[in-house]
């Protein structure tokens, strides 16, 4: 598919939904927006009030009523996820274009429910057992004595993800965590990716870039933000069409899907409803957030 980025529509008011206004990805889509001669502003969601008012969703930001808006990109933090997928779904029920869903969101940001829907979607994903609720040991023996990736239902940036290399240490952690009420999820390391993965960026059906990264000596997450490095990559057949059957299950128009290269083929690790851009475009030269605001370009109401 190619998309033409010389025609499109009359131009627009689009709001980047961020709390870093000076971030790179957010001064990123300000500028794919602005040379494409839309209105573009930063708002910050924390800012908004939502009501509902004579049967209509309202939007305040601040004391002033929000209602000149035809499109929101959500830049959502994990931090945020109850009070920002509302603020989506409110602008979604006045009828305003969005990047991604409130639905899209929610769904991908919950690991469990991610890997839920992935499964049913017969997208594969590495071996993955849902702790919290039943007897440590029996759910240990289904690793049989294999190392061990314990995760954190809401993490990011590989924030709450623990590798652990024998049972006992995985039995410690896992109790830890339980007695803390904290919902987690056990997964199979798969030693053969070497601490690299994939990192696919899916905008409207179509993957319009890629990268590899490699996590830094003594650490098994390649996460950028944790010091790993990055290079292009040319993604398989498999490697792509997963990664499309992973956005189209999620109903994400724009995110990110984590692929790992297994013995038994490719497997996603992850879809991120947010990914980050600065990274992959530098890496890629690829300019993703003008492929955004094409999206939405395509898709205003």
């Amino acid at each position: 598919m190619i998309f033409n980025f010389n025609t499109y529509l009359s131009p627009v008011n689009i709001a980047i939904l961020s709390r870093g206004e000076n971030l790179y990805s957010t001064q990123s889509l300000l500028k794919a927006g602005e040379d494409r001669n839309h209105t573009m502003e930063v708002l910050n969601p924390t800012f908004f009030n939502l009501a509902v008012e004579n049967g209509n969703a309202v939007l305040y930001y601040h004391d002033e009523v929000v209602d000149d808006l035809n499109a929101v990109i959500p830049r959502i933090g994990a931090s945020n996820t109850f009070q920002g997928t509302s603020l989506v779904r409110h602008f979604e029920a006045a009828g305003v274009t969005c990047s991604v869903s409130s639905e899209g969101i929610l769904n991908s940001r919950d690991k469990w429910t991610c890997f839920q829907i992935l499964s049913r979607a017969g997208i594969p994903v590495p071996n993955t057992v849902l702790g919290g609720y039943y007897d440590v040991e029996i759910l240990l023996q289904k690793f049989n004595n294999q190392p061990i990736i314990i995760k954190i239902l809401e993490g990011t940036h590989g924030q709450g993800v623990i590798l652990s290399e024998s049972k006992q240490n995985a039995l410690a952690t896992v109790e830890t965590l339980q007695t803390s009420g904290v919902k987690f999820v056990l997964q199979e390391y798969i030693e053969e990716s070497k601490g690299t993965d994939i990192r696919a960026i899916v905008v409207d059906g179509v993957v319009v870039a890629a990268m590899k990264r490699t996590c830094k000596a003594g650490d098994f997450r390649s996460n950028l933000h944790r010091g790993g490095t990055s290079a292009t990559v040319q993604l398989s057949y498999d490697e792509e069409r997963v990664a499309l059957k992973a956005a189209k299950a999620l109903r994400l128009a724009v995110c990110g899907v984590d692929i790992l290269q297994s013995d038994r083929g490719p497997l996603v690790l992850e879809v991120n409803s947010t990914p980050g851009l600065e990274g992959i475009e530098t890496t890629t030269g690829k300019n993703i957030a003008r492929s955004i605001i094409g999206y939405l370009e395509r898709n205003n109401r």
